[in-house]
C-alpha cells in the first residue's frame, strides 16, 4: 500500500488516507451562512476520496470575516447549516473539519473577483476592524484598532463559542488558523506586531496571545478530538516571521496539546517576496516536524500522485494538504489510487465507473 493511502492516526480519530483538502474560501456565504455551493463543493471532495475534509477559514465572530461572503460559526442559523454538511462528509468517510479564523486587519474585504479591495459599507464592509497594531495592511486600506484587553478577552470568547458550536455542528477536526497574516499571524510577526506590552516585542511575547487561543480552543473541545493549526512559516519578507520562529512556536503548540502543524507560508506584507515552485512549501514541514517533534502536513504546488508519495516516503511531512488541485479535479485522490497501485472504496453509486 502507497503511504499516502495507508491510515493515520490523531488522538481518536484515523484518517483513512493522507490526503486532506485544504481550507479554501468560496466567497459565497449569506451573513455567514454556508449554503448549496459549500454543501456541493466539500460533499464532493469526500466523494472523491480525502481523508479529512477542512471548510474554509470559518470566522469566529462577524468582524473576523475576510469579506461579507465568508462563513462563520458564531450564531445557530450557521451551527445548524454546517451541521448538514459535517453529516454528509462523515457519511462518505470523511472526516470533517473546521478552521476557525479571525481576519484581523484583513478583514472587510471584496471577493478576489468583485475587483473592489477593501470593502466599505456600500458593499457590505464593517469597521471598526482589529489587529494587534494599527497599521494597515497596505496602502488605502483600512486602519484596524489595537486589541485592547477587553478586544482581546472578546476575542479569546468568540474562539471558545466557536468550538463549542464546531463540536455541537458534527466536526471531528479543528484548525486553528495562525497562517497568511490574519489575526493570530498578526500578533506573530515582527513586521505587524508593534505592541510594548505583554503581547509584543520579544518572541516570547509575540506568540503570548495565539498560544493563549490555542490553549482555549484545546480546552473547549473534546480530549479525545484532535486539533491542527495552520501557521506561515516564512513572511517571505526580511525582519520579519521565520522558520525558527516557527519551530519555536509549534514546540509550544505541542506542548499544549497540538497534533499537528499545517505548514504553509505568506500573507503577512504586501511585499513578501515568494519563490514558488513544486512542492515549495514542503522544506518548511520537514523542518519543524524534525526540530518541533510534531506532525506536520505539508502543503503548497503538490499536483501529482508520486509527489505527493515521495514526501511521505521520505518523511518530510505526515499529510498531504491539497488545495487547488482538487479544485480543479474533486476525485484527486481516485486518480492518485490508480496511478500508485492502490485500491480504495468507491461509493455504491460510482461502482460501476470503476
Amino acid at each position: 500500500m502507497p503511504q499516502l493511502f495507508e491510515p493515520y492516526t490523531l488522538r481518536s480519530i484515523t484518517l483513512k488516507n493522507r490526503i486532506v483538502v485544504s481550507p479554501m474560501c468560496e466567497y459565497s456565504a449569506v451573513d455567514g451562512v454556508p449554503n448549496d455551493w459549500h454543501f456541493v463543493h466539500l460533499g464532493s471532495r469526500a466523494v472523491g476520496g480525502a481523508a479529512l475534509v477542512f471548510t474554509e477559514a470559518t470566522a469566529v465572530e462577524a468582524d473576523g470575516r475576510i469579506s461579507p461572503e465568508d462563513t462563520g460559526i458564531y450564531n445557530d442559523e450557521q451551527e445548524a447549516a454546517w451541521a448538514l454538511i459535517a453529516a454528509f462528509v462523515e457519511a462518505q468517510g470523511s472526516v470533517p473539519g473546521i478552521q476557525l479564523a479571525h481576519a484581523g486587519r484583513k478583514a472587510s474585504t471584496g471577493s478576489p473577483w468583485s475587483g473592489i479591495g477593501p470593502a466599505g459599507p456600500e458593499h457590505g464592509g464593517w469597521s471598526p476592524i482589529w489587529s494587534s497594531s494599527p497599521t494597515a495592511f497596505a496602502d488605502g486600506w483600512q486602519t484596524p484598532v489595537a486589541l485592547d484587553e477587553s478586544g482581546l478577552e472578546r476575542v479569546r470568547a468568540a474562539f471558545r463559542e466557536g468550538t463549542v458550536r464546531s463540536q455541537r455542528a458534527g466536526f471531528k477536526v479543528i484548525e486553528v488558523h495562525a497562517a497568511h497574516g490574519y489575526l493570530m499571524g498578526q500578533f506573530l510577526s515582527p513586521l505587524v506586531n508593534q505592541r510594548t506590552d505583554e503581547y509584543g516585542g520579544t518572541l516570547e511575547n509575540r506568540m503570548r496571545f495565539p498560544l493563549e487561543i490555542v490553549s482555549i480552543v484545546r480546552e473547549a473541545w473534546p480530549a479525545e478530538l484532535p486539533i491542527l493549526v495552520r501557521i506561515s512559516c516564512t513572511d517571505w519578507a526580511e525582519g520579519g516571521w521565520d522558520v525558527q520562529q516557527s519551530i519555536a512556536f509549534a514546540k509550544e503548540c505541542k506542548r499544549l496539546g497540538i497534533e499537528a502543524i499545517d505548514c504553509s507560508s505568506g500573507g503577512t506584507v504586501p511585499w513578501q517576496k515568494i519563490e514558488l515552485g513544486p512542492g515549495y512549501q514542503v522544506p518548511f514541514a520537514e523542518a519543524v516536524r524534525r526540530d518541533a517533534g510534531i506532525a506536520t502536513a505539508a502543503v503548497g504546488l503538490i499536483t501529482e500522485p508520486r509527489q505527493a508519495e515521495a514526501i511521505l516516503e521520505e518523511g518530510k511531512a505526515d499529510l498531504i494538504v491539497l488545495a487547488r488541485e482538487l479544485l480543479r479535479d474533486p476525485y484527486w485522490p481516485r486518480r492518485a489510487a490508480k496511478e500508485l497501485g492502490a485500491q480504495i472504496p468507491v461509493p455504491p453509486q460510482y461502482a460501476r465507473a470503476w
